[in-house]
């Protein structure tokens, strides 16, 4: 094939010891390790060596389930997790170029909380942070809070009107957090600190604003308590499958990610997602649109097959997923990731099924096919993950002109 026309964007997806429930049962799975800073720093470190763009850690207020709306009671799969926001606090620093976006259920926590939160993980990646946010309409995680209660809801409940209206406000309720937090990291003004030792002057007073956001489930005075992230904004992210997600990727974020299983459905996904843009009056903004992939890489042609095939056999079902799951060899899924590239997805988030196997896959062998190609960056050109994803640091949108 030819190489793309554009290189490709490139991240993964990091959840325990990978993406399959048996996972964790491989050889290079080490899960006495799952819940270590050694551990997650080695994956980053081992992403970073592959010149990826970011970093995703998965997160929820939930025990992990192989159902997608309830518990499940299941003692074979790996059940606990670290909290995403703290894992990549602690990763970031020793990393030096790639971008660490933790996952937050924007659904029972505050916007003043993450917004902070985000910033302070921008300050310590020096400007590679980011953020995924998700919803849940879960009542065993509502029940963590106790501030709100939810019907039951089974996947089968989406296409209903009750289904709908639940989902479409918790999107709605979704695109107020997140402007809520994009006002809170312009709340300071770049130079509103002074720190002019000699006059005393360690903050201009003037240069910090009110944001006053008032949406339907909460309310935000502001300022922040902490200063303007180095990126201004940092990279907002977001999973969608369909319309009413669609729209909050469209309006709200830099980078979604989607699930298309061939080249037409992703040209479908990206031309919805682009005329939701310019509705939401952001027609001019670079939105990123990736697609996502579970990986099982193996060199061997076959090789990919059986081992999926043998973990199947550990977890005692097939594994199935919302996005497409892809088992072949580096150079199959380089033809595949260019030709969904040609389809107008800018970039792919891969889940590794295993992640202490199929991370190494991508970065040192995925990797150098498509750098082969001329279709992925040789060397990391920016310093920020805004940079890496070539979007300007935007102006602040309180600040005063002179």
């Amino acid at each position: 094939m030819s190489s793309s026309p554009s290189p490709l964007h490139l991240a993964v997806a990091l959840d325990g010891a990978g993406w399959h429930p048996a996972a964790w049962r491989e050889p290079a799975a080490r899960p006495g390790e799952l819940l270590t800073a050694a551990y997650w720093a080695g994956l980053v470190t081992e992403a970073e060596h592959g010149l990826l763009d970011f970093v995703t850690i998965e997160d929820s207020l939930g025990l992990q389930s192989s159902s997608p709306t309830e518990p499940d009671g299941r003692t074979d799969q790996v059940r606990g997790r670290l909290d995403a926001v703290l894992i990549a606090a602690r990763v970031a620093p020793l990393t030096r170029h790639i971008g660490v976006v933790p996952t937050v259920v924007v659904t029972h926590t505050e916007p003043f909380h993450i917004s902070k939160a985000i910033a302070t993980l921008d300050y310590v990646s020096t400007g590679r942070a980011g953020v995924r946010v998700q919803v849940s309409a879960r009542q065993n995680e509502a029940a963590h809070f106790g501030r709100r209660t939810f019907p039951p809801f089974r996947v089968q409940d989406y296409g209903t009107p009750a289904g709908q209206e639940l989902v479409t406000d918790l999107f709605d309720e979704a695109a107020d957090y997140v402007e809520a937090v994009r006002r809170l990291w312009d709340s300071w003004e770049d130079d509103a600190e002074i720190r002019d030792v000699a006059t005393g002057r360690f903050i201009d007073r003037g240069k910090l604003h009110h944001i006053d956001f008032e949406g339907r489930r909460f309310s935000v005075k502001g300022p922040s308590i902490t200063p303007r992230p180095p990126q201004g904004q940092p990279i907002v992210s977001a999973l969608a499958h369909a319309t009413v997600p669609y729209r909050l990727v469209a309006g709200s974020a830099d980078v979604g990610y989607v699930t298309p299983h061939d080249a037409g459905q992703a040209r479908a996904v990206v031309e919805e997602i682009r005329t939701e843009q310019t509705a939401a009056g952001r027609g001019d903004e670079t939105v990123h649109v990736f697609g996502d992939l579970v990986v099982f890489l193996d060199d061997t042609p076959g090789a990919a097959e059986d081992r999926r095939g043998r973990l199947d056999a550990l977890a005692g079902h097939p594994y199935t997923s919302d996005a497409r799951i892809f088992t072949g060899t580096p150079a199959e899924l380089a033809d595949l990731l260019q030709e969904l590239g040609e389809a107008g997805l800018s970039g792919f988030r891969l889940r590794p099924a295993v992640a202490g196997h199929d991370l190494p896959a991508i970065t040192r062998a995925l990797v150098p096919e498509l750098q082969r190609r001329g279709a992925f960056r040789r060397a990391y050109e920016a310093g920020t993950l805004r940079g890496l994803l070539g979007l300007a640091r935007p102006a602040n949108r309180y600040a005063t002109t002179a």
